[in-house]
């Protein structure tokens, strides 16, 4: 029985997600259970966890610049006080796990929970090991894997294949895709192209986008462009006086704008990767160029070798990406391909597949 769980990481919506699904079906299995976030004073889960309705207590940790390494001696403060923030934070609330799902504040959190000799567990979003959780797991009790053969990272044994834990309303909407393109003001007849370029917006989506609506947009097909908060200007500019396109910062409900996507174009996260599978979406991915050892074309990659998707990268977009949609969008044979081979790549049930991981590790540790 779960009393009290200690969850640290985030610094994305691909962190945060994941960290919010796993406490929601720890709440639903225990709902007296007491959860205690960690995260990185500044960054985007101080809002998002206690929006959900979780305590949550903010590190002073931050990255290593990679580049001026000179920077690195504040870093490397904040580290150290984070450190002795984190003993505290396991020594008060005396968790019975803590479990890493990747960010900043996930290696002071798990270490310190580690030398406390409280069990822990990983969750490893990406196809490619973050240096975190490398580091972490050699002490951990459990690592929770959305890809096979992560052995080359990860100590076989405790390697649980669960996939990535997703949000619950992407996965309940109940309209057919032409009532889902009709709810977003969209022609239900013609095919709807959904680009997403994450919470922060993608620059090289964002004006290959704009820089190319007409040809894209040849009276046949139409667009819903995510531009993120750094691209919403441009994307409204864009989009101005045109009915065959929708630019927003944000889309409020994801779930009803994959149901009306006939292709999605996306950067190549691991959680926007998870619910592609589940949801069997033919996609075309653009990885990330600027994430930590390029983790998102490894992503990409993993599902380009079971032709599940195409991908474009991020140098190559300006050129070759209007022409990658027009042709997916002409060819009905290749986006049942890549939605049936996507599909066939998802895990189900992941949030309560780690819960039950979470169990089994405890129960060991007694």
């Amino acid at each position: 029985m779960l009393e009290r769980v200690l969850i640290s990481g985030g610094g994305t919506g691909g962190h945060i997600f994941p960290a919010l699904s796993i406490a929601s079906a720890i709440k639903r299995r225990y709902p007296q259970c007491e959860i205690q976030f960690v995260g990185a004073l500044g960054r985007m889960e101080m809002e998002r966890v206690p929006a959900a309705g979780f305590n949550i207590t903010g590190l002073p940790v931050a990255g290593f610049d990679r580049k001026r390494l000179w920077r690195n001696f504040a870093v490397l403060l904040k580290l150290w006080r984070s450190l002795r923030m984190a003993r505290r934070i396991v020594r008060d609330f005396k968790p019975q796990i803590a479990i890493g799902v990747g960010g900043y504040a996930s290696g002071p959190t798990l270490k310190a929970a580690q030398r406390a000799g409280v069990p822990t567990l990983l969750q490893e979003q990406n196809s490619y090991a973050g240096v975190t959780n490398k580091l972490l797991a050699a002490k951990a009790g459990a690592i929770c894997t959305a890809y096979p053969d992560m052995e080359r990272f990860f100590p076989a044994e405790r390697i649980r294949l669960t996939g990535n834990p997703v949000r619950p309303a992407l996965l309940q909407c109940d309209l057919t895709q032409p009532e889902a393109k009709k709810a977003l003001g969209f022609d239900p007849e013609r095919p709807l192209v959904v680009v997403v370029g994450g919470s922060l917006g993608a620059r090289t989506l964002n004006v290959t986008m704009a820089d190319n609506l007409d040809t894209l947009l040849d009276g046949s097909l139409q667009l819903l462009w995510q531009t993120g908060r750094s691209g919403a200007e441009i994307g409204e500019q864009a989009a101005a006086g045109r009915a065959d396109v929708k630019a927003t910062a944000f889309i409020s409900d994801m779930a009803t704008a994959y149901r009306a996507a006939d292709i999605v174009v996306s950067r190549a996260g691991a959680g926007t990767i998870s619910e592609l599978q589940l949801l069997g979406k033919a996609t075309i991915l653009v990885p990330s160029p600027n994430v930590a050892e390029d983790h998102q074309r490894k992503n990409a990659e993993a599902l380009t070798r079971h032709d599940a998707a195409k991908m474009i990268l991020d140098a190559d977009a300006p050129a070759q990406l209007i022409g990658a949609i027009r042709d997916l969008v002409a060819d009905a044979d290749a986006r049942r391909r890549l939605s049936t081979n996507i599909l066939a790549m998802a895990l189900h049930d992941a949030d309560e597949k780690i819960v039950d991981a979470a169990e089994q590790l405890i129960n060991t540790s007694r």
